[in-house]
């Protein structure tokens, strides 16, 4: 079987859909409800991705 070679953000955002998708089922009753909240929480964790690396792309100079 051959290997998958993801970047480290590649493997950080599909780990954030599948966290989203797992959330806005688990949380909420109905779909527009699920739906609305696993966007929410996609754009909060690829927010983060990207803030996170772009303190540490400063702090290091």
């Amino acid at each position: 079987m051959p290997k998958m070679g993801l970047s480290h953000l590649e493997t950080s955002l599909l780990m954030a859909l599948v966290i989203s998708v797992v959330l806005g089922i688990t949380t909420k009753k109905t779909e527009s409800e699920q739906l609305r909240y696993g966007l929410k929480c996609l754009g909060y964790f690829v927010g983060t991705v990207f803030g996170l690396g772009w303190l540490m792309y400063l702090g290091h100079g």
